[in-house]
């Protein structure tokens, strides 16, 4: 029988996980970033500024 330990305050997290979750990060940025309807740009237009996206 083995047992396994993990210190405390570690996780195990697998390169996939966090390739979704920055995939999903960067589609949400880009999006609000580069949106060209009016309502999608003034739902944004503060994240723009936000994050240094050029909006005018």
């Amino acid at each position: 029988m083995t047992t396994a330990t993990r210190a405390a305050g570690t996780a195990s997290v697998s390169y996939g996980n966090i390739a979704i979750v920055a995939l999903i990060g960067a589609i949400l940025i880009f999006t609000a970033g580069l949106a060209q309807s009016e309502a999608l740009h003034d739902a944004a237009h503060d994240v723009r500024h936000a994050t240094g996206f050029p909006c005018h």
